[in-house]
């Protein structure tokens, strides 16, 4: 396979030398920078998009390495975002070379057997869809690595697993992967993403780094007058491998005792038991005008006295910023 072969590119945005995460406004920005390299860019949002570049090679008369390398150029001096980018011939491919690369790097699977040789030694893990609840069963089989999975016959994959979820991971094991690139707009979304300083394995401090995540949603939708209908959970592994759920609200909401419950049952999800986690990502989805969203009116005293406790939290906040209100089970005892 030539580098006029690759078609896909997977990039991943981040500022140098910065651990927050981007603001919408630079994301959109280098969004629109993509763009003007190729038309059928895919966003993913907090930091993420999709490129076919089959078209822009042929317009601008180079490979996709070399349009990689103009596209973290331009997004360095442009917005002062660096990319670190994935190339293969397909999404899936693309995405495990970016997650693969060194931070700012440029990472290219140009041929089956460099994919290959690149996926059979992963964790089953690092496969998209693959969380720690799957990889425990697959594990009980002796298929702990993406290359043992691939050996694996279809129909046994199968009874493992079921149909679908067999025939999906069959495909992937092997590197095949034939989603088309989805142009469009970002759904509107917030993220808030708290890292750790080591590999944290205490499901307590898990807990705690989604209150905080969930307590600075809450505010941002509540001073923003938004409300959200759905949030996503991601986390990173010591690996570099993630586990993502999402989940649907009961109804739209900016409450933070709602959103923790449920990111709470999103972590529960996951499965984890002793997982080295390196940081985790919480994204705000379907955001919507908050006067716009129903809601279920509630006789409940606690509840109103809950709504009216934020809105105190949030008054001082504005005022005096993070030395105002807060909750007190974000603080450890002294």
């Amino acid at each position: 396979m030539t580098n006029r072969q690759i078609a896909i590119l997977h990039v991943v945005l981040h500022r140098p030398g910065v651990t927050a995460p981007l603001t919408a406004e630079v994301y959109d920005r280098v969004l629109d920078l993509l763009r003007g390299v190729t038309p059928v860019v895919e966003p993913l949002p907090p930091d993420a998009a999709l490129l076919d570049v089959r078209g822009a090679q042929r317009y601008f008369g180079v490979d996709a390495v070399q349009l990689a390398k103009r596209i973290r150029v331009q997004a360095l001096v442009q917005q002062d975002v660096d990319c670190t980018i994935g190339l293969a011939a397909n999404p899936l491919l693309a995405r495990l070379a970016a997650n693969s690369s060194t931070t700012g790097g440029i990472h290219v699977l140009a041929d089956p057997e460099a994919a290959r040789a690149f996926l059979d030694p992963l964790p089953v893990l690092a496969l998209p869809g693959v969380g720690q609840a799957t990889a425990r069963t697959l594990g009980g089989y002796g298929l702990d690595t993406v290359g043992r999975l691939a050996a694996v016959p279809l129909p046994t994959l199968q009874r493992i697993l079921g149909a679908s979820a067999g025939r999906q991971l069959h495909q992937r094991a092997r590197g095949i992967d034939p989603t088309p690139v989805a142009t469009g707009t970002p759904t509107r979304s917030l993220a808030a993403e708290h890292g750790f300083d080591r590999d944290e394995l205490d499901p307590v401090e898990h807990r705690r780094a989604l209150l905080d995540l969930t307590h600075h949603l809450g505010a941002r939708l509540r001073t923003g007058g938004q409300a959200t209908g759905a949030l996503t959970l991601t986390v990173r592994y010591a690996d570099r491998s993630t586990s993502t759920r999402s989940r649907t609200l009961a109804e739209p909401t900016a409450h933070t005792p709602a959103l923790t419950a449920t990111a709470y049952r999103l972590h529960e999800a996951l499965g984890l038991q002793r997982a080295r986690v390196r940081g985790i990502t919480l994204r705000a989805e379907g955001i919507r005008p908050a006067e716009l969203a129903p809601h279920q009116l509630s006789l409940d005293p606690a509840d109103d006295r809950a709504h009216r406790i934020e809105a105190v939290i949030d008054r001082t906040t504005t005022l005096f910023g993070t030395t105002g209100l807060t909750r007190a089970s974000l603080h450890r005892a002294a």
